[in-house]
């Protein structure tokens, strides 16, 4: 049987992420914690605009509706972060569910400005309902309540390892979505929409699964920077982290698995050096992303794609 590289690869991109918790120190460990729970949140909208071809500007409002989901959950009704975790992923879920339903009756820029209305009504939600929510202050959830099984998730070699497999799962399960007859179709919607349609598959139930798969993504990627890093606040449904995983997914490389968890490394450090010169930090990502439009408009990998036989999915 020919051995299948794509999987392997991933695999051994996989088993490379763990070994780093061995040999990075621990602030860098720290830092790889964060990037791959970002990184996760942008495989999810990789799968939407990467395959799909479907730009949205409102996946803040599915990453805070897994933060809050899962911590106040907690806050309010004692529950478990056993419990709290995939409380966070339904109600992304179900919101990115109801909101694709609304927005793809719209097609091309319509959409993106639909999801970003939604977006901002999401994060005003979150302000008016201070008293719940705190607002733009947030609040902590408590360290003794961050615990699955015994392992306390404030621990930085515990935080790590479950940002790891939370992400590595989401890459898992991206390679089988992507390679599947449903990945098929979600491309073909992309190039052509009206051929995709001629051949027999109507659009509108992959493209709302597309969305709403993309929603759990960031449901989970939210849900766990809640309980790892113990902070929820409404600056996480803000316009900014809805552009983030767009950085992420065009520097790293539209419609690569692996893209995100590139563009994320890379973006993230740019930025981290970047503000140790200047307070105008975004100039510099704005530069690179300049730089890449005009020598790498397919991204890192998606032009190391080209450069090979194509068979990086």
């Amino acid at each position: 049987m020919k051995p299948d590289r794509a999987l392997l690869l991933h695999l051994a991109v996989i088993a490379a992420l763990f070994a780093m918790q061995y040999v990075l120190p621990a602030y860098h460990q720290g830092n790889l914690a964060r990037i791959l729970v970002l990184a996760t949140f942008a495989t999810g909208y990789n799968i939407l605009f990467g395959y799909t071809g479907l730009l949205s500007l409102g996946h803040a409002l599915f990453f805070a509706a897994g933060m809050y989901g899962a911590g106040m959950t907690m806050r309010f009704l004692d529950w478990p972060a056993l419990a709290a975790f995939p409380a966070g992923i339904v109600a992304a879920t179900l919101l990115a569910g109801m909101i694709g339903a609304l927005a793809l009756r719209t097609t091309g820029v319509a959409f993106m400005i639909v999801t970003l209305m939604f977006a901002q009504a999401g994060y005003l939600t979150i302000l008016y309902f201070n008293e719940f929510t705190r607002g733009d202050e947030g609040f902590v959830i408590v360290q003794a309540t961050r615990n699955i099984l015994g392992f306390d998730l404030s621990n930085d070699d515990v935080r790590f390892v479950a940002a790891w497999l939370i992400f590595s799962v989401g890459l898992l399960v991206a390679l089988a979505v992507v390679r599947s007859r449903m990945g098929r179709v979600l491309v073909a919607i992309r190039e052509n929409e009206e051929r995709t349609r001629m051949l027999g598959f109507d659009p509108f139930p992959y493209k709302l699964s597309a969305v709403a798969l993309s929603g759990a993504y960031a449901g989970a990627a939210g849900a766990a920077y809640a309980l790892l890093f113990g902070s929820v606040g409404a600056s996480f449904a803000s316009i900014q982290y809805s552009i983030e995983p767009l950085l992420f997914v065009l520097l790293g490389g539209t419609g690569v698995v692996l893209g995100p968890l590139v563009g994320a490394i890379v973006i993230f450090y740019l930025i981290e050096y970047a503000r140790e010169v200047t307070t105008a930090y975004l100039i510099v990502v704005g530069v690179a992303l300049v730089l890449l439009i005009l020598f790498a408009r397919k991204g890192v990998l998606g032009s190391l794609r080209r450069r090979t036989d194509g068979w990086l999915p």
